[in-house]
């Protein structure tokens, strides 16, 4: 019978910094297996199945997961050796913090754990302890939403969300924008599908065969979504697209929310609109189209029809787009549960 064990119960920041040591090319091989043994316990594997699968004993297991347990990270670092303890001084520690929060002077964005090992005089493994121990991780980025200067933004955002939170009766909110420029790329070679052991390739060299533009708008309260392509993005199409809107939506209030830009506040689209009464107008806040919720289906469909994909003409990504859009509307189309601070709005 296998030994018994319990799963470890570990943070979402800490299983993605060993599946980054795990899929580094610079990480020292020692810390990438340590990683792996512990990823592979929190997949519930056994200490045998782990040891074979990483070529190792099950005694070797069972140490780096105690030392995991009791230190978390810190704990798969070698530990001090024994004879005399290698001592690195304050400054060259202090060093090592200054060389990873600043800029280099050659034009990259950042240094390596590699160069600053080379510029200190300690090893790349030293790096990355006085780093861990910092709480320093110059590998990641986060981006947060900057202030909007517009002057009513806050008027602008308490209603935008207080049509997701409580929409009028018999009425529609409809979030509404275009994606441009969306490329249909060949590759210039034929593609390598994936087979066992080896992932699906595409070649670095591509041909450009056209632009694609979409307008789109997403009914918040049912994930529905309309849409059409465009050869260009100017005020008549979009007013085409308003009408197509006023044409599938009969006999309701319609509240939309777009961006402001000028397009959308175009005379002719202004004087078409006034002449609708069904039609009420929401600007989204200057530097705050994160607040229409179409851009998060915008990031979906990159994920799912976009990225890394192959397409001979600008007709067949289109075709492809429509279809996609067919299915999403009939199988995953739901309400997006969005969060604005710490409100979550259904």
């Amino acid at each position: 019978m296998g030994r018994k064990y319990n799963l470890p119960n570990i943070p979402q920041e800490t299983k993605n910094q060993l599946i980054a040591y795990v899929n580094s090319h610079k990480v020292e091989h020692r810390m990438a297996l340590r990683s792996q043994i512990i990823l592979d316990w929190m997949e519930g594997l056994p200490y045998k199945a782990s040891a074979t699968k990483n070529g190792v004993t099950e005694m070797v297991i069972a140490k780096w997961r105690k030392r995991f347990s009791k230190d978390g990270l810190k704990g798969l670092m070698d530990a001090q050796r024994t004879g005399k303890p290698i001592t690195i001084s304050e400054e060259i520690r202090k060093k090592v913090i200054h060389l990873a929060c600043s800029k280099p002077d050659d034009g990259r964005r950042k240094r390596s754990q590699k160069d600053i090992a080379e510029l200190t005089g300690i090893s790349q493994s030293k790096v990355s302890q006085i780093l861990l121990e910092n709480e320093l991780r110059p590998h990641k980025t986060e981006y947060w939403c900057g202030k909007s200067p517009d002057p009513e933004f806050e008027t602008k955002m308490i209603d935008i969300v207080g049509l997701y939170l409580n929409p009028p009766s018999n009425a529609i909110v409809l979030s509404v924008d275009e994606k441009t420029q969306i490329q249909a790329l060949a590759r210039t070679q034929p593609e390598l599908p994936m087979k066992k052991g080896q992932v699906r390739r595409l070649t670095n060299t591509y041909k450009r065969n056209g632009i694609v533009n979409l307008i789109a708008a997403l009914a918040v309260h049912t994930g529905e979504i309309t849409a059409r392509d465009i050869d260009r993005n100017n005020a008549t199409n979009f007013l085409k697209f308003l009408r197509l809107i006023d044409r599938k939506y009969r006999n309701v209030e319609i509240h939309i929310i777009i961006d402001s830009l000028a397009v959308h506040k175009n005379q002719e689209v202004k004087e078409w609109l006034n002449s609708k009464r069904k039609f009420h107008v929401h600007y989204t806040p200057t530097y705050s189209s994160w607040l229409n919720q179409i851009e998060t289906w915008f990031s979906i469909m990159t994920r799912d029809v976009l990225k890394d994909s192959v397409w001979r003409s600008k007709k067949e990504l289109v075709d492809e787009l429509m279809r996609y859009i067919k299915m999403y509307n009939n199988h995953k189309a739901k309400p997006f549960q969005w969060t604005y601070g710490t409100h979550k709005i259904n």
